[in-house]
């Protein structure tokens, strides 16, 4: 176990805040709220906090070369600006309304990669009763076009990092497994995926990022309370811990990109737990760590 002064940077109660990505151009630090239907935008030195609703759950988010963002809703994959409409730009599962959109982030080629998964969410904001593994992952480019990467199905699909040697990291949280795909060509598909590293005992695997060493910081929800930190064989190199029980994602930032920042849920947490922790779905940060690595834009390779 390791703590570097994990501290929390806004108390922002996300029901589940997700997908935080860095804006070196402003900044600034964008995440999504899924329970709150809305997007996020932190300037962290400065303190400047803005809010924008979304006209669905939004679930992932990324920075687009032309400006403005890709914005991964409910059931669809949108195009926005901040104070603008969300512009539809696919629809990667019309045949299957019992699945909703999950993990979203921009791929080394420019393209949007997205996960589904079976609607865990029930109308009233409270989990519900899963309907098994039905998620699968998809390749979207900017003429909307869609892409299924491979035939595996997934139970909660989180995890995007692509390795400088080619391979792609993802995760299937409610198996608690981390698995690695060659990564082809642009359009083709996924291939030979097996699991990366073993299960840990802390949490379930959520959001992940890499620092430019090709390390892999894994957010362990569920109760896990910490970010993993991952060799390049999947191995287990340390623990950091978090003021939190359930961390999300994480991205780097500041101008250095030595600023881990953590995401984090009260998604399904009692009264009591929420008493004795009043910060859970709050914003943390850990200072000292990677650099990281610059944040891609969807539609520049």
């Amino acid at each position: 176990m390791e703590t570097r002064g994990a501290s929390l940077v806004l108390d922002c109660k996300d029901g589940v805040g997700e997908s935080i990505i860095w804006s070196a151009a402003e900044t600034a630090l964008y995440w999504v709220d899924i329970l709150g239907s809305r997007i996020h935008r932190l300037e962290p030195d400065s303190g400047r906090h803005q809010v924008w609703p979304t006209p669905e759950l939004p679930t992932s988010i990324g920075l687009r070369a032309d400006g403005g963002f890709i914005v991964g809703l409910r059931r669809r994959v949108t195009l926005w600006r901040p104070g603008g409409d969300f512009d539809t730009l696919a629809v990667p599962e019309p045949d299957l309304p019992g699945n909703r959109l999950n993990e979203g982030v921009v791929a080394p080629d420019g393209s949007f990669w997205v996960g589904t998964m079976a609607e865990n969410i029930g109308p009233d904001g409270h989990p519900m009763a899963m309907a098994g593994k039905t998620g699968s992952l998809y390749r979207i480019t900017a003429d909307g076009n869609v892409t299924r990467l491979t035939d595996d199905k997934f139970g909660i699909t989180n995890t995007m990092i692509w390795t400088d040697d080619s391979r792609f990291i993802t995760a299937d949280t409610l198996s608690n497994v981390l698995y690695a795909y060659r990564f082809n060509p642009p359009g083709t598909a996924l291939a030979a995926g097996r699991a990366f590293g073993s299960p840990l005992a802390r949490g379930l695997p959520d959001g992940s990022t890499s620092d430019i060493n090709g390390a892999i910081y894994n957010a362990r929800v569920a109760g896990g309370g910490t970010i993993a930190v991952l060799a390049a064989d999947g191995s287990l190199t340390k623990y950091l811990d978090l003021p939190c029980a359930s961390p999300t994602s994480c991205a780097f930032g500041g101008p250095r990109l030595d600023r881990l920042f953590v995401t984090s849920a009260r998604f399904g947490m009692s009264d009591a737990d929420l008493a004795a922790r009043p910060t859970e779905g709050g914003l943390f940060e850990i200072k000292g760590l990677g650099p990281g690595r610059p944040t891609r834009t969807f539609g520049v390779q």
